[in-house]
């Protein structure tokens, strides 16, 4: 029976010949039919496979492609300066996610054995760079100074400073910020237990801004108030000009390692949104406060974990950190001698070794309790190395 061709109608048949007929195309209609219904059904089976294979491929591209974007944008750093009553900010280029470091440093402050000259340095700690004047500003935390530094020179300048307790003074300097618009530094000057403002054009006129403080590290916000870590007391305030009190916004809670609470902060951090970034020193780890939250987040460190403190997981007495607009972290893990890099992207499960981690020691590719580090606007990565006695610089590797 050829179901694709329809047969003559034929008036001289009789009946048995069209009952026979009409059962055929009744037959033919069904089966027509039934091949184009399973004909559509294996057409939406293929479709359905088809979406179920593309569509999460689609996904996983974008997601790739974001992700490239990110590791592709140029990540660029501030470093905070004061002006009058609003804070200016420096743009800092430190080249992409991938970027990487020449692994032997340069010296360009200190380094010829410890002491008071002014070719020497006696523990270095925080350091500043004025990209504009190409001069690296040193705290001289032993030798109870601040030392200036200009490109390809074998000596300093003091700027600050003077073994005392007078207003004009200091005594262990910790940390320092540079006020632009009133030609001054602002300074924790430690081992006094205050915060000072020391204008360099006149030496005899310096100011107390803070008094009874155990600071370690300065920040400052974009409307101006300043930031003070307070190593006895484990917490960071802010304090508005003029003010008597400094209100808490990081720690205050007794001395642990709870999320709410520090362990000796050092330096800090103050973002866009007024985030605060601590180095919780004697908690091996980096927290991030949100603006008026009650509890930190750990955003590097802090692998309370098995394994050793020189994971990649762990840090280990971080002294010194910054942050990058992306809110990458680069952290000086002190006790491992290294610099490391907590990327945003990847959380807080682990960092990456950009400079250092080659034993402790004193050669060009190595630390020695690094207490201090910073980017000029090329990307290039200067180290305060404590133990040392001397800051580093390591240029980016454009190979």
């Amino acid at each position: 029976m050829n179901c694709n061709k329809i047969e003559p109608q034929s008036y001289n048949t009789d009946d048995t010949t069209q009952a026979s007929t009409t059962s055929s195309r009744i037959l033919c209609r069904y089966f027509r039919k039934r091949n184009l219904t399973w004909f559509i059904f294996w057409i939406i089976i293929i479709i359905l496979i088809l979406l179920v294979v593309i569509i999460p491929t689609v996904i996983i591209l974008k997601k790739k492609i974001i992700i490239s974007k990110a590791i592709s944008t140029t990540i660029t750093t501030t470093i905070t300066t004061i002006k009058k009553d609003t804070v200016a900010t420096t743009t800092t280029t430190t080249g992409h996610i991938s970027t990487k470091w020449i692994q032997d440093g340069i010296r360009v402050a200190g380094g010829n054995g410890q002491g008071d000259q002014l070719n020497q340095l006696h523990w270095p700690g925080m350091i500043y760079f004025d990209d504009d004047n190409q001069i690296l500003y040193v705290v001289d935390e032993g030798n109870h100074r601040i030392v200036e530094w200009k490109s390809n020179v074998t000596t300093g300048q003091v700027v600050a400073g003077g073994n005392g307790s007078r207003t004009d003074q200091l005594s262990k300097p910790t940390s320092m910020i540079v006020d632009i618009n009133n030609d001054s530094f602002i300074i924790c000057d430690s081992g006094n237990q205050r915060v000072v403002q020391w204008f360099r054009r006149n030496e005899r006129n310096q100011q107390i801004i803070i008094s009874n403080i155990h600071c370690y590290g300065l920040a400052m916000d974009n409307n101006g108030d300043l930031y003070v870590s307070d190593v006895e007391k484990h917490v960071v305030s802010r304090w508005k000009q003029g003010d008597k009190n400094g209100i808490i916004v990081a720690g205050g809670n007794n001395q642990s390692n709870k999320l709410n609470e520090l362990d000796h902060p050092t330096s800090i951090f103050v973002d866009q949104d007024y985030s605060v970034y601590v180095c919780d020193m004697w908690n091996h780890r980096v927290v991030k406060w949100l603006k008026n939250a009650k509890v930190g987040i750990v955003v590097a460190g802090g692998d309370s974990g098995g394994g050793f403190a020189t994971s990649v997981r762990k840090l280990n007495n971080p002294i010194a950190m910054i942050v990058d607009r992306f809110d990458n972290v680069y952290v000086a893990d002190s006790g491992n001698n290294r610099i490391m890099r907590w990327l945003k992207l990847t959380g807080s499960i682990e960092g990456r070794i950009i400079v250092g981690g080659n034993g402790v020691g004193n050669g060009p590719n190595q630390l020695n309790w690094p207490s201090g580090l910073l980017f000029d606007r090329k990307g290039n990565l200067y180290v305060s190395d404590r133990d040392a006695n001397r800051v580093q610089k390591f240029d980016v590797d454009l190979n």
